[in-house]
C-alpha cells in the first residue's frame, strides 16, 4: 500500500525491527519482504532494493525499561517509533540517502501525526529529509491487505512487540 504512492523514487527499503519478540517472528517478516520485494521487482520491472539489519531485540527492551507496562499507542509505542525512526535517520544520513520515510502510517492503528513529529525530530537530529505521511489514505491500508492476499505474504496480527502480542485474544 505504501510503495505505489513513492512513484518517481528511487526506493531502498530498510528492515530494521527490534521490537520484534521472537526470531522466529522476525524472520517471517523479513522473508514476507524479501518476497514481496522480489515479486514487485520482477511484476513492474521495479528496482526496489532492501536492507536487512540483523535482529537483536536487546536494542528495543533496554531502551524501554520502565516502560513495560504501558498501555498500547502510549509511551512505550511512542518510543518504539521514535528508536526506528532514529536509527532510520541516522543509517539513511551516513550512507548517502537523500529522504526517509515510514510505512507506519499505512497502518490504522497507527497515530500518523506522532510518527510524523517523531520522524521531523530525527530529521532535524541527523540532518535527512524526513518525508511526512500518511500513508492511509489513498487507499494505503486497504492496497496493502489486497497485495497480501495476491502475493500470499504473511501479515502479522500485532505490532511485533511481547507487550502488543499478550493483548491478543486467544
Amino acid at each position: 500500500g505504501v510503495i505505489p504512492q513513492l512513484d518517481g523514487y528511487d526506493i531502498t527499503l530498510l528492515f530494521y525491527n527490534p521490537n520484534i519478540d521472537t526470531k522466529e517472528e522476525y524472520d517471517k517478516r523479513k522473508n514476507a519482504l524479501i518476497d514481496y520485494v522480489s515479486s514487485i521487482n520482477t511484476e513492474f520491472n521495479w528496482d526496489i532494493k532492501y536492507i536487512i539489519i540483523p535482529y537483536d531485540h536487546s536494542e528495543f527492551t533496554s531502551k524501554i525499561t520502565s516502560l513495560e507496562g504501558e498501555k498500547e499507542g502510549g509511551r512505550r509505542c511512542e518510543r518504539c517509533i521514535d528508536i526506528r525512526l532514529s536509527f532510520t535517520a541516522q543509517y539513511g544520513k551516513e550512507y548517502g540517502y537523500d529522504v526517509f520515510a515510514s510505512t507506519l502510517s499505512v497502518s490504522p492503528h497507527k497515530n500518523h501525526n506522532l510518527i510524523n513529529t517523531l520522524g521531523e525530530n530525527a530529521s532535524q537530529k541527523y540532518g535527512i529529509e524526513y518525508m511526512p505521511s500518511n500513508f492511509k489514505k489513498n487507499n494505503g491500508y486497504l492496497n496493502s491487505i489486497i497485495n497480501s492476499k495476491k502475493y500470499g505474504i504473511y501479515r502479522q496480527n500485532y505490532c511485533g512487540c511481547e507487550f502488543a502480542k499478550a493483548l491478543l485474544k486467544p
